[in-house]
């Protein structure tokens, strides 16, 4: 099953845990408000506020549903296929958010979005888009959900920071390392708020995962595990008849011209993840996507979401689709293949955890954990609030712990802060990602250095760092 299809609401060890009230609405307003409050609309508001130093959160009675569409968050949508839709109604769910357009070169998919929408305002107001620069392009519009395919994410994103848009884009950010490179430049040079769809960052039983390894509880880390799918393989998938409605040339977009097949774009609004992301032109497998789940809980783990793995090796099977290892300082290897998700090893014990399962033991017996979700006389946050209680009630380490991933992204909106799943968080996860995948491509020991993101040690090649695009699709 695609690492989208349990997306749920799921920055590194010098950052200071924040306590959940930190992100409750308030009884009452953190900030003094004029008199008139619908004479100051939500961009000349948050303008004000840049000059308080400690974030705020507005109470739900300012962005009610009686404030005008236009004092609250206006929302614009890119692809909507089953993951967007989902993402659709969590942020309609906000009642500081407005949902104002949707963009698919489906037809079909477009309509029924737009349908879905003004159903639940009660008008006609959403606009429906074939072209995704309708929507970065709108002045009205102040952040933008993107969940196209990949290899779409990052001209997207960076057309939407160019145009001054906060941006929620999918993982993995991206579809290559260069890719990686630019989303973190544009981020920087706009100075836009960018949070990437990693939700396990934003689910209990990662955090508390990645806090025992973070406080040596299992002592020194010596490896871990991860269990996903395989990478990309090359697309040959036979022509069909053109849907009626599609778009297929910007489909396509920045990869190579190919007949259409209704595996990569399904026919009408369907509802399942289409396996356009097993396909190396679009996606890359399974290791970009599950991979940029757990990959990206060993990043949170390890203390390096400001740099990565320093390589990667591939199995000595050059057919094996398992087997592969990243690799970190201090010679930790994470091998590609094995545990219930992530599985970190250290010298006194071990710490699995994957989607509602997670288990701590130390000296070989478990001393916290449900491993099976079908054990009845376990809770998972009874076993969770076990370990926090055992081991980290004093702890040093406390990691940013999220109120949810898409209240996250609207509270970093407001305060301007970084949202937990930022650019370098989401692009250094593609990247661990990227290189793993690599090194299944292409049958090599690669070297890396992630201060330079480049390749290190005269291994490697710089094309391997990005695609060939066609037309104007370019990063």
């Amino acid at each position: 099953m695609p690492g989208n299809a349990r997306r749920s609401n799921g920055r590194h060890s010098k950052i200071g845990k924040r306590s959940k009230s930190t992100f409750q609405e308030p009884a009452v307003a953190s900030i003094m408000l004029p008199m008139k409050p619908a004479s100051v609309t939500r961009r000349r508001f948050l303008k004000r506020s840049t000059v308080f130093a400690a974030p705020f959160l507005l109470p739900s009675g300012i962005w009610s549903a009686e404030t005008k569409p236009n004092d609250r968050i206006a929302v614009g949508f890119i692809g909507m296929g089953k993951q967007n839709r989902g993402l659709l109604s969590r942020f309609m769910g906000q009642e500081s958010v407005v949902a104002v357009a949707v963009s698919d070169v489906d037809k079909t998919r477009r309509e029924t979005e737009k349908a879905r929408v003004d159903k639940k305002y009660g008008n006609t107001d959403c606009a429906a888009y074939n072209d995704f620069r309708e929507i970065t392009n709108r002045k009205d519009i102040d952040a933008v959900c993107i969940a196209t395919p990949d290899h779409w994410h990052a001209i997207q994103t960076i057309a939407a920071l160019d145009a001054g848009k906060d941006v929620y884009c999918e993982k993995p950010l991206t579809h290559n390392i260069h890719e990686s490179i630019a989303v973190m430049d544009a981020v920087k040079r706009t100075n836009r708020i960018l949070q990437t769809g990693s939700m396990q960052r934003s689910s209990r039983e990662f955090r508390v995962a990645c806090e025992l390894v973070r406080n040596g509880v299992i002592g020194r880390v010596k490896r871990a595990a991860v269990n996903f799918g395989g990478p990309g393989i090359p697309c040959d998938l036979p022509e069909e008849a053109m849907e009626p409605g599609l778009d297929w040339d910007r489909w396509l977009g920045p990869a190579p011209v190919r007949p259409y097949n209704s595996i990569l774009s399904p026919r009408g609004a369907h509802n399942h993840f289409p396996a356009w992301r097993s396909y190396r032109e679009y996606g890359g497998g399974s290791v970009t996507d599950w991979g940029a789940h757990h990959l990206d809980i060993v990043q949170w783990g390890l203390d390096k979401d400001e740099s990565g793995p320093i390589g990667a090796i591939p199995p000595k099977d050059a057919k094996a689709t398992k087997g592969a290892r990243l690799v970190y300082d201090e010679d930790i290897h994470v091998l590609h293949g094995e545990g219930v998700g992530v599985h970190f090893f250290g010298e006194e014990g071990e710490v699995q955890v994957t989607r509602g399962r997670f288990s701590i033991s130390l000296g070989g017996k478990e001393i916290a954990g449900r491993l099976d979700r079908n054990d009845k006389s376990r809770s998972l946050g009874k076993e969770l609030g076990k370990a926090d209680d055992e081991f980290l009630k004093d702890a040093k380490v406390r990691l940013y712990d999220s109120p949810g991933h898409i209240p996250d992204f609207l509270n970093a909106m407001r305060s301007r802060k970084k949202p937990i799943t930022n650019e370098t968080v989401g692009a250094r996860s593609a990247i661990a990602c990227h290189l793993m995948n690599l090194a299944y491509y292409h049958g090599q020991e690669l070297k890396w250095n992630p201060a330079k993101n480049k390749f290190a040690g005269k291994t490697g090649k710089a094309e391997w760092l990005t695609r060939d695009y066609r037309g104007e699709w370019t990063v």
